[in-house]
Formats: C-alpha cells, sequence, structure tokens
C-alpha cells in the first residue's frame, strides 16, 4: 500500500525552473505587445495630425478666396477665430460665416482665446507675415510640434521654417 504523500510526489508537477521559464516568456511576449501597442499609438497621432493639419490648409485656402489673404499672425487664437469668421485677415472684429467645423478638434481655451490642440495636447503653432520679421514667404507655416513637444525658436529669416533643426526634426507641417 502506496501513501498519500508519496502518490501526490509521482503526479507530476512543475519544478521552479519550469515556473521561471514560463513567467520569463510570458513577460518578453507582455514587452513585445506593449512596445508594438506604443508604436500603433504613435503612428495614429501622426496619421492623425497630418490629417488636421490637411483640414486647417484646405480652410485657410478657402479663407484666403474669401477674404484675399491669410490671417496675419502668429497666435493660434487669431487662427482659429479668423476660421470661424469673427477676424478678418488684419485681425479685426467680424461677422463671416465659419470655415472650419471644430467638432473633430481638440479646443482648448475660453472665449476669444480658443486654440486648436495637435494630438499630442499642444496648439498648432501657426505664422503668416509677422510684424517686424522680414516676411517674404508668400505662403503661411503651420505646424504640429510632433511627439517631442520641442520647436526651435521663431522662424528663419523671410517667414520660411528651418524644418532640419534638431528640435523641428519631428514637426508635422501643412503643406499648403
Amino acid at each position: 500500500m502506496k501513501l498519500r504523500s508519496e502518490a501526490r510526489d509521482k503526479r507530476g508537477a512543475f519544478t521552479l525552473i519550469e515556473l521561471l521559464a514560463v513567467l520569463a516568456l510570458l513577460g518578453l511576449l507582455a514587452g513585445l505587445v506593449a512596445t508594438g501597442v506604443a508604436q500603433a499609438v504613435e503612428r495614429a497621432r501622426s496619421d492623425r495630425a497630418e490629417a488636421e493639419l490637411a483640414v486647417l490648409a484646405a480652410a485657410l485656402e478657402e479663407y484666403r478666396r474669401a477674404f484675399g489673404d491669410y490671417p496675419r499672425t502668429d497666435s493660434g487664437a487669431g487662427l482659429l477665430a479668423a476660421l470661424l469668421g469673427k477676424k478678418d485677415p488684419g485681425m479685426a472684429p467680424i461677422e463671416a460665416r465659419p470655415l472650419l467645423d471644430i467638432s473633430r478638434f481638440t479646443v482648448v481655451g475660453g472665449e476669444g482665446d480658443s486654440r486648436l490642440l495637435d494630438p499630442w495636447g499642444l496648439p498648432y503653432a501657426y505664422a503668416y507675415r509677422v510684424p517686424d520679421s522680414g516676411w517674404v514667404n508668400p505662403l503661411y507655416v503651420l505646424c504640429s510640434r510632433g511627439p517631442d513637444g520641442a520647436m526651435a525658436p521663431g522662424l528663419v529669416a523671410g517667414g520660411f521654417p528651418e524644418r532640419r533643426a534638431g528640435e523641428n526634426a519631428d514637426n508635422r507641417y501643412a503643406e499648403p
């Protein structure tokens, strides 16, 4: 007659090394999945920024056709007010039809200080014919600061962005 403890020992159980190996494999797989998910989320943010910039560029072109020029400002609030039909190109108050449906954008700020946010939670940067800047660029500059949130200070002479600057390397730009 066998003792109960002998029967239990022969049934077969996992050793500590086998359990550790399985846990290590599960940890490795979890790390790979987490990395893949993080990359997919970042790619989705980038795609969203590019799509929103395209919508903003189209609204700016419609604005130029309606008013003869782009909004002359370097303020995100001024840009949004212009596209909502509240400011003329010189930033004087007007009442016109909105050229942008903001329901698909993230907007922050109060009345008169609202700005559109990019997918990383930062305001889109916009500039056109900034006074006292020597602006000669016939177009505007509209961009997202990208994943790192950094942007080289100012624009190079004439109103052209320095896209290769370290802080600007990951920025997303609208193509006017």
